[in-house]
């Protein structure tokens, strides 16, 4: 049974890649095998193959895979997208953060821009930063240019970053591709205000009788940006301050500003609570984008299990009134349960994937 749902994901699968019947086969394999034994290690994902074939076999071929097939760099995201379901509610929130770790002495650096909806959290594009450390302006632009040529800017309900992501010239560019956005900000930045002072967050709040929001311009004399913003504040609980940088609606922008955190919860689906990323010993840039690129699409095909199997429901509550599991471990235990019980029926959602999209996918 599990190779007749291995065959079926191909099949499902093959109208939308460049590549032969047996490498869409192993991709199948890739995808299912990852979310049945919870790692993305090869070794571990080489036994998950039924049949006689020996593993040692197996995984000689799953290391082919990721030797020779180069897809384009945002092969995944169209697939990710119409699998979610997430075209058919034409906006979204997007949340950019990264996410790195180590493998042996080399470090896995990766900026990720992922799509937020009211129950699902999707990896769509992503790109590797060399070393540790932060983005900077060029690579933020570039991954939205990505996002840009594959959906409009419409689809963008808010555009969600943390202090990491501040800067004149990339808050401009948003700007001027009307994306909006709400970036939290240090306190200690200073900021011109409209009636011309020119002083830090800080000092700004510390006024009395001063409001939480204002407009301004971030930086200060000739640093100056040339997009004017909103800016609101909002004390917390350990008595620093929520700074957001905003071209919409302050108070709007510092409502949304709170789904950001779904992204965090998104990498942990990816490590911890999901498929173990962090078990790779893949340390080559274009292998990593690859294995990425299905863990974006299990992460999709547990969203919309989930959704098939909830309807317009709620996993449910625990007396604290939380989830007593997410949306992704609700899909994603299902998709576990049913591999084992019922196979066919584990990859019916990837019916949904009806219209073939243009990739930029070849084999060396």
């Amino acid at each position: 049974m599990l190779n007749q749902a291995i065959a079926t994901l191909r099949d499902n699968l093959r109208p939308h890649l460049d590549l032969s019947k047996d490498r869409t086969e192993t991709l199948a394999l890739l995808i299912i095998a990852m979310v049945s034994a919870r790692t993305v290690n090869l070794s571990h994902l080489a036994a998950e193959r039924p049949g006689a074939a020996q593993v040692a076999s197996t995984y000689r071929r799953l290391q082919r895979f990721f030797q020779h097939v180069r897809p384009g760099r945002d092969w995944a995201a169209p697939l990710v997208a119409e699998l979610a379901g997430l075209r058919a509610s034409r906006r979204w929130y997007l949340a950019l953060d990264r996410t790195q770790w180590r493998v042996g002495a080399c470090e896995v650096n990766f900026l990720v821009l992922a799509a937020v909806t009211r129950r699902a959290r999707l990896p769509l594009i992503w790109t590797m930063i060399p070393g540790r450390g932060c983005s900077d302006t060029r690579q933020r632009i570039a991954l939205m240019r990505r996002y840009l040529r594959l959906f409009e800017a419409s689809t963008i309900r808010m555009l969600l970053a943390d202090r990491e992501f501040v800067g004149r010239e990339w808050m401009d560019f948003l700007n001027d591709n009307n994306i909006p956005f709400a970036i939290r900000l240090r306190e200690d930045l200073r900021l011109t205000t409209e009636e011309g002072h020119e002083l830090t967050f800080t000092a700004r709040l510390r006024r009395a009788g001063r409001g939480r929001t204002m407009r301004g311009w971030l930086g200060a004399g000739e640093s100056r940006g040339r997009t004017r913003l909103s800016f609101a504040a909002r004390p917390l609980a350990d008595g620093a301050w929520l700074v957001v940088a905003t071209n919409v609606r302050p108070l709007a922008a510092l409502d949304a500003y709170r789904r950001r955190w779904a992204i965090e919860c998104l990498f942990s689906d990816t490590k911890t609570r999901g498929f173990n990323m962090e078990d790779t010993r893949l340390k080559h840039p274009a292998k990593l984008s690859l294995l990425m690129g299905l863990v974006a699409l299990a992460t999709a095909w547990a969203a919309r299990t989930a959704k098939d199997r909830l309807g317009t429901r709620w996993p449910p509550r625990k007396a604290h009134g939380y989830l007593a599991k997410s949306w992704f471990r609700t899909g994603f235990d299902l998709i576990r349960n049913q591999l084992r019980s019922d196979p066919i029926q584990a990859v019916s959602p990837w019916r949904r994937i009806q219209k073939p999209t243009t990739h930029d996918c070849r084999v060396v």
